[in-house]
């Protein structure tokens, strides 16, 4: 299964260059998910890659930082702000990043004319490119 995840700007472009290894999150799929749909949020408004995944790390958001932050493609203090009053946090390891060659409209994606404020589940079919 696939899911269109809303990502910032500048995240999802560390993500397409290969600077940042580790989207953090503060939930995570309850499906089987193997491949991210990168929707890229304001001001761009575009689905712009897609990455597999390689693995989620859980735990305390001081173990995943612990583990993640040569690659986490942000600083502490982002991530601490990100995380606070939380006791878990999700580490989805990207893998074979995908830069489309144009960016694509949300709604040629999926069947919902809304990007999600977080990520959306989405059928295999609905992507062909």
């Amino acid at each position: 299964m696939k899911v269109i995840l809303s990502i910032k700007p500048r995240f999802a472009e560390a993500i397409l260059n290969g600077e940042k290894l580790f989207e953090y999150r503060k939930q995570i799929f309850k499906r089987d998910v193997s491949t991210v749909i990168i929707y890229e949020s304001s001001p761009v408004c575009r689905i712009v890659g897609e990455f597999e995944i390689e693995d989620i790390l859980v735990d305390e958001p001081d173990v995943i930082w612990h583990k993640t932050q040569a690659h986490s493609g942000i600083d502490k203090v982002f991530f601490d702000m990100y995380f606070s009053k939380k006791n878990r946090a999700y580490a989805i390891k990207v893998a074979n990043v995908v830069r489309y060659n144009a960016p694509l409209e949300f709604e040629s994606m999926a069947n919902s004319s809304h990007p999600p404020q977080s990520f959306m589940y989405i059928r295999d079919e609905l992507k062909e490119r």
